[in-house]
């Protein structure tokens, strides 16, 4: 069985979360640490330099990367200046620091990209002449200019990498809403021409049945005025849902601070249902909202009607950039022999949230549906 791990992969495992959920500032200053750590370490080994001395020029080199999306080219020329300053110190080497510094400066600044190509090239010539290997030659020159270039370039083409990955990710998420605004137009219409149509009938001919029998007995009068009741409600919903799907971008209808109220009308005293909510609660966006109570719905539903439960535990957990719902019951094991239209439209939904439903067996016994939907990339 062969495994591959890619680089979302890495990011979306618990380190890369951690990494993630770190403020910039913060992982530039670890950044910096370990860039001190390393630079010192590698003069360290030589153990041609006093201590303290390598120390504190490693220290004053890496120290400038916590300002670096704050500052970047003002942190690329002071990183520069500390390893011109420490050249003579035996063994002791900032030069990939600060090129990492220029590096930085042209992803962060690619308006000034020229000003810092200048300084990069410009740092390098002079640690070039100050190096005591001898004459500056040809060939010092012609690699201080290589090296010098290499920075920028780097950092200028992950910049315009990075922009064109997020302009075609905005090109993907427009064609995607557009196809799901069509695809709802389309249901819209088909509600509207095939159910609003019969529900409508179905009234016209209650009121027609009780006008053309006026002389009914009072429990078929009501028979007759509890269908036309329910069929002025199933209209009225059926409506709203029109609304909902033509509108793509406000969903309406319920969301899930509705999922309180949604558990103590399906619970029973043969099966109550708790809600739990952990983390920071926050504004989600609206599809988020609306589709993270439609799976808590399903879910329950499905819960309710087929686990022979003695108990059902709804919980909704709140994390910086996703939601989860999880409902897991206690009832009796049973095998998913198929998928019905349920589990499909759950899993459908989640998908189109970007997100992503696990269904499986609890231990000892019951099931558990946990759907995890991602906030950050339905807000854009």
């Amino acid at each position: 069985m062969s495994v591959r791990m890619s680089g979302a992969g890495l990011l979306a495992s618990p380190p890369g979360r951690l990494w993630r959920r770190l403020g910039p500032t913060t992982r530039d200053t670890v950044l910096a640490g370990v860039a001190a750590v390393v630079v010192a370490a590698a003069a360290m080994w030589q153990g041609t330099a006093p201590v303290f001395a390598v120390a504190g020029f490693s220290l004053a080199v890496a120290a400038p990367l916590a300002l670096r999306r704050r500052l970047p080219l003002s942190v690329a020329v002071v990183a520069a200046f500390v390893v011109l300053a420490g050249s003579s110190l035996p063994g002791w080497s900032g030069k990939p620091v600060a090129m990492i510094a220029f590096c930085s400066a042209a992803y962060n600044r690619p308006q000034r990209v020229a000003l810092v190509f200048a300084a990069s090239v410009g740092w390098l010539l002079m640690y070039a002449s100050v190096l005591p290997a001898g004459r500056f030659g040809t060939e010092l020159f012609a690699e201080a200019v290589i090296t010098g270039i290499a920075p920028v370039a780097v950092g200028y083409a992950m910049r315009l990498h990075g922009e064109r990955a997020e302009q075609a990710a905005r090109l993907h998420r427009a064609e995607a809403s557009r196809a799901m605004a069509e695809e709802r137009g389309r249901i819209a219409r088909e509600v509207h021409d095939a159910v609003g149509h019969h529900l409508t009938a179905i009234r016209m001919q209650v009121g027609s049945a009780v006008y053309a029998l006026r002389d009914l007995p009072p429990a078929a009068g009501t028979a007759f005025g509890t269908v036309d009741s329910l069929a002025a409600a199933a209209l009225g919903e059926v409506r709203e849902l029109l609304e909902t799907l033509r509108d793509d971008n406000d969903p309406g209808g319920s969301a899930l601070d509705d999922v309180e109220a949604l558990a103590d009308r399906l619970s029973t005293s043969e099966c109550p249902i708790t809600v739990v909510r952990h983390g920071k609660v926050t504004a989600l966006p609206p599809l988020v909202e609306h589709g993270g109570y439609r799976l808590a719905q399903e879910a329950l539903t499905n819960a309710v009607r087929h686990a022979r439960a003695d108990g059902i535990r709804v919980e909704i957990g709140y994390a910086a950039e996703e939601v989860t719902i999880a409902v897991e019951d206690d009832g009796p094991s049973r095998d998913l022999a198929a998928e019905g239209h349920g589990i499909r439209g759950m899993r459908e939904r989640a998908h189109l949230l970007g997100g992503s439903l696990l269904i499986t067996l609890r231990q000892p016994h019951g099931w558990l549906v946990r759907a995890t939907l991602p906030t950050e990339r339905a807000t854009r």
